[in-house]
Formats: C-alpha cells, sequence, structure tokens
C-alpha cells in the first residue's frame, strides 16, 4: 500500500483525465505510479512527456534496448513494481518470454552482441550514485563498437528517467 493516499480517477484534474482516459479504458485500471503523478500535474505532464519521447515513440534504440534498458536498471534499483510493469510492456511491444528472462538474468549472460552488452552494462554502470566518476574513454568504447552520439545519449536519458521513476515508486511504497 502507497505511503500517502493516491487520489481515483475522479478526483485527478480534468487535463490528467483526459490523458489517463486511454489507460483505464484499455486496462480497465490505473496503476499506482499513474495516480502518484496526478498528485501534480505539471509532474504528471513533465512524465508523461518523457515516457512518450524516449519509450513510446520510435527512436534510434530499438524497443527490446529500451525496455532491456527499463528493466536491468529497475532491477538494479529494487523496484519491484517497475520490473513486473515493464515484463508485461516488453511483451506488448515485441519481447519474448525467453528473452526478458535472459535479461532479468544480468547481461553477462544474455545472447547479444558484444556492442548491445557493453551498451547495457554502461548504463547499469550510469545509474549509480558514483557515475561521475565515469570516463570520457567509455564512452568512445561504446562508438567504436558503432553506438552514435544520439544513441549513448538516448540510452543514459532512459536510464536517468528509470532511476528517476524507481525513485518515486520506491520511496512512496508503490506496488
Amino acid at each position: 500500500m502507497a505511503h500517502i493516499k493516491l487520489p481515483e480517477f475522479e478526483d485527478m484534474t480534468p487535463a490528467i483525465q483526459e490523458k489517463a482516459k486511454p489507460i483505464l479504458e484499455k486496462t480497465g485500471k490505473l496503476g499506482d505510479i499513474f495516480k502518484l503523478l496526478a498528485i501534480d500535474e505539471k509532474v504528471y505532464f513533465a512524465t508523461d512527456t518523457m515516457v512518450q519521447k524516449y519509450l513510446l515513440d520510435e527512436t534510434t534504440l530499438s524497443y527490446d534496448i529500451k525496455e532491456s534498458i527499463a528493466l536491468l536498471i529497475s532491477l538494479e534499483n529494487g523496484c519491484k513494481m517497475c520490473v513486473n510493469v515493464h515484463k508485461t510492456i516488453a511483451k506488448m511491444l515485441g519481447m519474448s518470454e525467453e528473452r526478458i528472462e535472459e535479461v532479468l538474468n544480468g547481461v553477462d549472460g544474455m545472447n547479444s552482441s558484444k556492442a548491445e552488452k557493453a551498451l547495457l552494462n554502461f548504463c547499469i554502470r550510469a545509474s549509480q550514485k558514483d557515475n561521475y566518476k565515469m570516463l570520457k574513454k567509455e564512452i568512445d568504447t561504446l562508438k567504436e563498437l558503432g553506438w552514435s552520439d544520439v544513441q549513448v545519449i538516448e540510452a543514459v536519458a532512459i536510464t536517468g528517467y528509470f532511476n528517476y521513476i524507481n525513485t518515486l515508486s520506491n520511496v512512496f511504497g508503490l506496488e
């Protein structure tokens, strides 16, 4: 149970209701994270924009890689809610059950290219508290493996997004 009272759909602002209604109609419920975000309209819409632009829109990274980052960072941050939500989203975006389990067992055991493993390990490293110690040569290594500047920035932005959303979920005890 959440550590604070979460609003129900009827208690949300009309602007949030309009944005949340398709989710409610499609799934039959709003998850706790949507309810938490709905407490503050600015936070809700800023977060919704990040979700749309980083995760749902087609970008330079495949959905497989984006969802792998989501799962790995959420796992790293101990956010059970986000891991469970992204297992479902990953399936909806075409990841197989086997691939999801592979990701959840860690990068080293994944049946992926050296380049993909390097990017995912880089994201895990970037998610940590001492990420300020990361070096240019780590980015250069990714570029030597074929990742563009845009792809590296996108991967780190997704990593940062999951640090953010995992923090909200964990601090407020969301399920």
